[in-house]
């Protein structure tokens, strides 16, 4: 891993190649000659996927009453080949050979199956992004591209995206320590085997240059509903963006906050070791849990009885309609994720929320059913699902 590299002001929409890295390293790759180009194969089996959750699920983490998730994602670029924007398909072919040769000889994480990306349907694709495995950018691009998916869904690394290798941990609950130990491991034996991008100026050289550096982005999911409801979210995100932190959505980047769930993530790279960007969300996502958790309990003591109707109606909506929308499930689950972890419901585990706010997505209705649906046969499939989990179950009376 690279320390602490140079604050520079850089443009943010300018994608680079390496040749425009000016005065950079230019080392070639080490230990091998170039690739021969593999033969496409997918070792994921998406329908297995289908009936199992990752572990950054299963509400199984520190803080997991409020943290989702945490993840840590490395950007790298191979030495002396043009990046992924500017490179044609046969480098870009050769890129994927290579990588996913050397990633297959891993012997840190855990095992790891690869998926040729650029070969799967686009509800394939867009089931991946549901599931966290890869970016939307990943699931849009075009020319070869692949991922290796680790079996628990902790470790995903994609081939061709914006940059070369963009490897993720995943982990349940806050846990960013853990993060960065696994995807420090795999970084570094990865980089004993191959010649990335570097340049002592810069750092790790990457697409965009406000990746460049530690080529690091540290994020957790929150899920922040009480908040919300006491209108307080605004000024959390106003602090956030003083800290030079990002506020997104579900899936990151561009993508819309449904069900009061936010991803907070550093946005500079340059000028800070990979430590104290860690340590800089660190120091933040404590006063955000605080905020959080009183507003909670703010809620409960001036009104009770009104926080306990919206978890009840939300319950029965939820285990009774037929049809119902991606946006209405994701705002119905919210409140059943707050109740139960208020004590309002008590025969629901937050794991089988945690899940049902990622199988009721459009991709996923569909790899259920086996078929393509119109947007009001996934708000039936959806409805459907729903009942047939949570039928029974009902808020605490108390």
């Amino acid at each position: 891993m690279v320390g602490e590299s140079p604050a520079l002001p850089l443009p943010e929409t300018v994608c680079f190649s390496e040749n425009d890295w000016s005065g950079c390293d230019a080392r070639r790759h080490k230990g091998f000659a170039r690739a021969d180009l593999w033969e496409t194969r997918n070792d994921v089996d998406l329908d297995d996927l289908i009936r199992t959750s990752g572990e950054w699920l299963r509400g199984t983490g520190p803080e997991s009453d409020i943290v989702v998730s945490s993840r840590i994602r490395l950007a790298r670029n191979l030495a002396g080949y043009p990046f992924p924007p500017r490179a044609d398909e046969p480098v870009r072919n050769e890129i994927n050979g290579i990588l996913r040769e050397q990633i297959s000889r891993l012997s840190v994480g855990p095992p790891l199956d690869y998926v040729a990306v650029n070969d799967l349907l686009k509800v394939d694709r867009q089931f991946l992004v549901e599931r966290q495995l890869i970016s939307r950018e990943h699931a849009e691009s075009q020319g070869p591209r692949g991922a290796c998916i680790g079996r628990q869904e902790t470790v995903s690394l994609m081939i061709n995206e914006e940059d070369h290798l963009r490897m993720q941990v995943l982990r349940s609950g806050y846990a960013l320590d853990d993060c960065w130990n696994e995807i420090n491991r795999i970084d570094d034996e990865l980089e004993q085997q191959i010649a990335f991008a570097f340049s002592d100026e810069f750092g790790y050289l990457t697409s965009c240059p406000t990746n460049a550096g530690t080529g690091m982005r540290v994020s957790v999911m929150l899920h922040l509903p009480a908040l919300v409801m006491t209108k307080e979210i605004q000024k959390v995100f106003q602090a956030m963006h003083k800290m030079s932190l990002a506020v997104r959505g579900l899936y990151g980047e561009g993508s819309q906050a449904m069900g009061d769930f936010y991803q907070i993530s550093n946005q500079v790279t340059l000028g800070k070791s990979e430590e104290q960007i860690i340590q800089n969300l660190k120091r933040v996502i404590p006063d955000v849990l605080g905020y959080e958790r009183k507003a909670r309990q703010a809620l409960v003591k001036e009104d009770r009885q009104r926080l306990h109707d919206q978890v009840s109606r939300a319950m029965g909506i939820l285990s009774s309609a037929r049809q119902i929308s991606t946006e209405e499930t994701m705002e119905l689950l919210s409140s059943v994720r707050m109740g139960i972890n208020l004590g309002l419901v008590d025969d629901i585990e937050i794991a089988t929320v945690n899940e049902l706010c990622i199988q009721t997505q459009p991709a996923h209705l569909q790899k259920i059913r086996g078929e393509a649906l119109e947007s009001s046969e996934r708000n039936a499939v959806r409805a459907s699902l729903l009942r047939d989990r949570l039928t029974g179950k009902h808020p605490n009376q108390n």
